[in-house]
């Protein structure tokens, strides 16, 4: 089984980077972007098979090493 994690920014959090790449976007003159944020990915493969025992322990790992909630929200996908 693999745990998609995707971290990113809080709103309210200043994103230098979305910022850059938005301003790259409108300067090669794609239009239609309202904003960007940029985020990460991280893909773990599991040794567990119990979705239930596997989203728990991933939960863990983005709470305490994988994101900081101060500033970070994150998804868990199990697939």
């Amino acid at each position: 089984m693999k745990a998609i994690v995707n971290i990113f920014l809080k709103e309210g959090v200043l994103d230098p980077q979305g910022k850059a790449i938005h301003h790259a976007l409108d300067a090669m003159n794609f239009e239609g972007v309202e904003d960007v944020r940029m985020g990460k990915q991280l893909v773990l493969k599991l040794t567990s098979d119990n979705k239930e025992d596997a989203l728990k322990e991933v939960t863990q790992m983005a709470e305490e090493i994988l994101a900081n909630t101060v500033i970070e929200d994150y998804t868990i996908e199990l697939v």
